[in-house]
């Protein structure tokens, strides 16, 4: 027997009631895969955000102006640290200090620097100091930082002249410190992260009055050698004019820029 009409009817609108419910079933598993991964990817968002959070205070409160005037330190970028006790990068081979003495001259605001460097006592922080002035990496970068409170450096080396910059590498170890914490008028000395032995890179700060720098958990700061004249011509035109904020730790009033770094 041939079905009616009622009942062709009435299988075409089951047939569509089924079809109805298993399309909102499939909306409704997609809105809930969505929502799962909406959740997760705003779930990584929050901590990307709070690292970068986390990291712009860091470098903000241990390296360039930003540092504490409190406890000033000559410190570098974490943007150049590597993990404690592991060098980062293209770092240049220790044996470039070759074990001697090297002795040329820096200029900054055309003003002569005499310097010498020891690269048997710094070999690691003489090399890269070598190479970097021997490729001109130096060459019209700033001093970004000066520092007047009790604490009496000059720090240099950054090409981007915020504190925040460095050669693409970062090393360690920390060498020729002062087992009393004492940098000398004229030490020649590299900046780094607190804490941090293996964070150094093109960062070092000129000492231009005594001055002692407590060391931290990582050490000292690896002095590389020292100002060998020179050096009251750079406190008369340069430290003297003070910072240009008027604290005791921040940009130099005066522009300072190193113009070149010759060492034989």
């Amino acid at each position: 027997m041939a079905p009616s009409r009622t009942d062709e009817r009435q299988a075409r609108e089951n047939r569509e009631r089924l079809k109805g419910y298993k399309a909102r079933r499939a909306m409704h598993e997609y809105r809930v895969k969505r929502r799962v991964r909406d959740n997760w990817i705003a779930g990584v968002a929050l901590v990307v955000i709070a690292a970068a959070v986390t990291a712009g205070q860091i470098a903000y409160f241990s390296a360039g102006p930003g540092a504490p005037t409190a406890e000033p330190t000559p410190s570098a970028s974490p943007s150049e640290t590597a993990p404690a006790g592991t060098n980062m990068g293209d770092v240049p081979d220790a044996d470039l200090a070759e074990g001697r003495v090297w002795a040329g001259s820096m200029t900054v605001n055309d003003i002569d620097l005499g310097i010498e460097v020891d690269g048997a006592a710094a070999p690691q922080g003489v090399s890269s100091f070598l190479s970097l002035s021997q490729s001109g990496f130096y060459n019209g970068i700033s001093c970004h930082r000066l520092t007047n409170g009790g604490f009496f450096v000059l720090q240099c080396g950054d090409p981007e002249g915020t504190g925040a910059g460095g050669p693409g590498y970062s090393y360690g170890p920390i060498e020729n410190a002062p087992e009393d914490n004492v940098y000398p008028a004229g030490t020649l000395a590299m900046a780094r992260q607190s804490d941090n032995a293996y964070s150094m890179g093109s960062q070092f700060f000129i000492v231009y009055d005594d001055t002692t720098i407590p060391s931290d958990t990582a050490g000292g700061y690896t002095v590389l050698g020292k100002v060998t004249s020179g050096l009251d011509e750079l406190k008369a035109q340069v430290v003297d004019a003070g910072i240009a904020d008027g604290s005791s730790d921040g940009t130099p009033a005066i522009p300072v820029s190193i113009t070149s770094v010759t060492l034989q």
